[in-house]
C-alpha cells in the first residue's frame, strides 16, 4: 500500500503512481555510504549517486553512478566535448537541484538538467537514489529506474 502523497519525499510525489517503490528513512543522520547501505539492508553499490558538474555557467550535467565507483573525468570530458569541467559547489547542488548534498535526485528538480546514467548503475536489481530529503531514500528496481527516467543517455564514465 503506498503512503498518502504528502507524506512522501519530493521524489516520491514526483513518482507515485508511475513506478512502484518503497522510502526508507534511516533512524539517524547517515555518514557514510557503507552505514547507508547497510541500514537499507543492500551493498554499496546498490546505493546511486546522483553527481551534478559544471560544464559552464549556468550548464550543468547530472551524472548517475552506482555506490564507491568514481567518474573517470577524462572519459566525462571526451564524451561531453568539452576540455574543463567541474563538480558543482554545494550552494550550485542546492540552486540548480533545490537538494543538499546527500539527498540529490534526478526527479523532481526545478528545471530541466540533462542526466546520463552509468552503466554501473544497471548492474544491480534493486537500488537507491536520493528522495530529496536527507537520510530518506527511494528504494526501486533499475529497471524501474531506467522507464520513470525516459530517454536519458547511457554511458560508460566509471572506475572501481
Amino acid at each position: 500500500m503506498e503512503p498518502a502523497s504528502a507524506a512522501l519525499t519530493p521524489v516520491g510525489r514526483e513518482l507515485n503512481g508511475k513506478i512502484p517503490f518503497r522510502e526508507f528513512r534511516h533512524p539517524g543522520e547517515v555518514t557514510s555510504l557503507e552505514q547507508a547501505a547497510a541500514e537499507r539492508g543492500q551493498r554499496p553499490e546498490q546505493i546511486v549517486r546522483s553527481i551534478l558538474f559544471r560544464l559552464m555557467q549556468d550548464d550543468y550535467l547530472m551524472v548517475l553512478v552506482a555506490g564507491p565507483r568514481q567518474v573517470d573525468w577524462k572519459a566525462l570530458r571526451r564524451y561531453v566535448g568539452q576540455s574543463r569541467l567541474t563538480m558543482a559547489s554545494a550552494d550550485e547542488v542546492r540552486e540548480v537541484t533545490g537538494y543538499e548534498i546527500g539527498a540529490v535526485s534526478p526527479f523532481a528538480l526545478p528545471r530541466p538538467v540533462r542526466v546520463m546514467v552509468d552503466e554501473s548503475v544497471t548492474q544491480e536489481e534493486e537500488l537507491s537514489i536520493g528522495s530529496g530529503v536527507r537520510n530518506t531514500t527511494v528504494i526501486l528496481r533499475s529497471a524501474d529506474l531506467l522507464r520513470a527516467l525516459g530517454d536519458v543517455e547511457r554511458v560508460s564514465l566509471t572506475q572501481s
